[in-house]
Order: structure tokens, then sequence, then C-alpha cells
């Protein structure tokens, strides 16, 4: 099950399709250059980083997801992750990903 952030973050690539990407994502299709932010799978961790179509994979369908960004590339994904991260520091002055949202 697939949940989307009230506060969704966008990359650039994204901003102008993310209706369709959105509904691709939550319809398991096969997308292109469609990356999703959501909270650590690992507890350690603050967030992860996931290729939307290995969220068809049984693994993620039994799981509840919570995506709370989007991107079109890996390497905007970790841009939109670093300017997130500032933004919990500068409103909360720590790292408290869950807590925050």
């Amino acid at each position: 099950m697939i949940r989307w952030a009230d506060k969704l973050y966008l990359g650039e690539s994204i901003e102008s399709r993310k209706k369709k990407v959105m509904k691709s994502v939550e319809n398991g299709k096969l997308t292109f250059a469609v990356f999703c932010i959501t909270y650590a799978s690992n507890p350690d961790n603050l967030l992860d980083i996931i290729d939307a179509n290995e969220l068809s994979f049984p693994y993620y369908q039994k799981k509840e997801m919570y995506i709370i960004g989007l991107a079109g590339s890996k390497s905007e994904a970790r841009e939109l992750v670093r300017g997130m991260m500032e933004e919990i520091y500068r409103e909360t002055g720590g790292f408290l990903v869950r807590e925050y949202f």
C-alpha cells in the first residue's frame, strides 16, 4: 500500500508530470527514471531512495510505503534529500525525519 506525504517533495524533472507519475507508481506500472524517497526501512538510517519499479516487487507490496519525495534521477533524488535534511535540521535542530513529517 502506498501513502503520499501531504507535503510531497518533487525534483524539477517531476514537477510537470506529478499526477501522471503518482498514478503510475500507485498502479505498479513500469516507469522510466522515477525514484521515490521514503522513510528508511532500517531504523539506523534516515531515508531510502528506491527506484519506483522496485515497488512492484512482492517485498514492497506487502509493506506500507510512505512516499515523501519523487525525483527523475538518482542524483536528483540525492539533491532533494540533501535539501530535505537541511530543512528538517533548520526547523527542528535535529534529524528527526519521521517526527517532522
